[in-house]
């Protein structure tokens, strides 16, 4: 395939690669092309952060998070699963507060952290709870999957909505992922390249379009392990760590068992002024989600201690200091559109000490798998994972609108050609 005129020159696609790129490139006979009108080339983007299963459940879910209870308000009697739920919706919700909305219909709402669980009371007898439990669980998710009718999983659709953003990679960060999870993911039609957070022991399918990533830790204040326990499970797994940290408490954990160059803080919800330096001294990479300071700032001044609102996702302030950082969207529990997450880390109003210029938003969805702050560029002989835009980049640079994406490829494939 021949890209022509793009705002930089021609490009030729051989095998899955780049082959040539040149101010003008004469077209073979039969070969295929594309006429760019002058738009911008770019690295597909990569969502360095997210849930694919997730993703693809709550496209089948009532989603409440901008909407109030009664949402679940639907015709017949089968099971209903919501996402998105906050207190800011209807105050806490147990069983009870959701029997009054749902009656006797089994349902069950996922928080918009992801982490908790709450069912209505036929729910909670249908799973097995007792009669007095307030039907919060809280990350059971594995126990509750087992319990309850399966979700339809549109996986193909996932990918495809990507895709039409530009996405040419995933990094599923869903943690304590098995072999059979892997190839379940590869089988069901995703055009993305897939890098999977498995544990040591597991290995992903022999695909060229599948890696294995660093093993996922989650850390919660009520359960964290001894700094020793922790120091352990890192020197454990040779491709290094990924360790959920939205709290104070976990990062001075994580940061004081030794973690390795590389190893990733994925969130760094709060990382206090004061540990910056050591982030950086470290070699550590920080997995950001800038979208959350748009979707969820207004929540925040309420909820956040106010001495940690500054302190929320950090982005300029580590880049400045020179930590490594790239941002994912963690989808469902966060947008799925990366240029939205741009957007927000260009614009944001909580923190503003936090912003980044278009450019470097861009670069933070442009890394490679397994080194995510590292940009990909376009030369001779790397894959041809591309995003071509119907406009110059410093047009998408103001913009940062997914709406500009002509055509997608991954591997030299086309992978979706949006408004075509």
């Amino acid at each position: 395939m021949l890209i022509r005129g793009t705002e930089g020159g021609d490009v030729r696609v051989t095998d899955g690669r780049i082959a040539e790129i040149a101010p003008t490139i004469e077209r073979q006979a039969g070969e295929e092309v594309v006429e760019a009108d002058g738009g911008a080339l770019l690295p597909g983007l990569h969502d360095h952060h997210l849930h694919l299963r997730a993703r693809a459940a709550a496209r089948s879910s009532v989603d409440l998070t901008s909407g109030a209870l009664d949402a679940l308000d639907v015709p017949g009697d089968d099971w209903i699963r919501a996402t998105g739920y906050h207190e800011s919706i209807a105050g806490p919700l147990d069983r009870w507060v959701l029997d009054a909305v749902v009656g006797d219909r089994p349902v069950r709402v996922q928080h918009r952290t992801g982490e908790l669980w709450i069912l209505s009371s036929a729910a909670a007898r249908a799973v097995g709870l007792p009669d007095d439990h307030d039907g919060r669980l809280w990350r059971q998710d594995e126990w509750l999957r087992a319990r309850v009718p399966p979700v339809e999983l549109d996986l193909a659709a996932v990918g495809r909505e990507a895709a039409a953003r530009g996405v040419t990679g995933f990094t599923d960060t869903t943690p304590d992922q098995a072999a059979g999870d892997a190839e379940d993911l590869l089988a069901a039609g995703l055009p993305q390249r897939l890098h999977l957070m498995v544990p040591p022991e597991v290995d992903v399918p022999d695909h060229p379009r599948v890696t294995a990533g660093p093993h996922k830790l989650l850390l919660d204040d009520a359960t964290l392990p001894t700094v020793d326990e922790l120091a352990a499970t890192i020197a454990a797994a040779p491709r290094g760590v990924a360790v959920h940290c939205v709290t104070r408490l976990q990062l001075i954990v994580f940061l004081a068992a030794g973690p390795r160059p590389g190893d990733r803080i994925e969130h760094g919800a709060v990382i206090p002024p004061e540990l910056i330096a050591e982030v950086a001294r470290l070699g550590l990479v920080v997995v950001t989600q800038p979208n959350f300071v748009a979707e969820r700032g207004e929540q925040y001044r309420t909820d956040v201690d106010p001495d940690d609102l500054p302190s929320l996702y950090r982005c300029g302030s580590l880049l400045r200091a020179g930590v490594a950082v790239a941002a994912g969207t963690d989808a469902p529990f966060g947008g799925a559109d990366p240029w939205a997450a741009m957007r927000a880390a260009v614009h944001r109003t909580l923190g503003p000490d936090e912003r980044v210029g278009p450019a470097q938003a861009l670069t933070l969805f442009l890394g490679a798998a397994a080194e995510p702050a590292r940009p990909r560029t376009l030369d001779r002989g790397t894959p041809a994972d591309l995003c071509l835009l119907r406009v110059p980049l410093d047009v998408q640079l103001r913009e940062l609108d997914a709406a500009n994406v002509r055509l997608t490829m991954v591997a030299g494939e086309v992978a979706a050609t949006p408004g075509a």
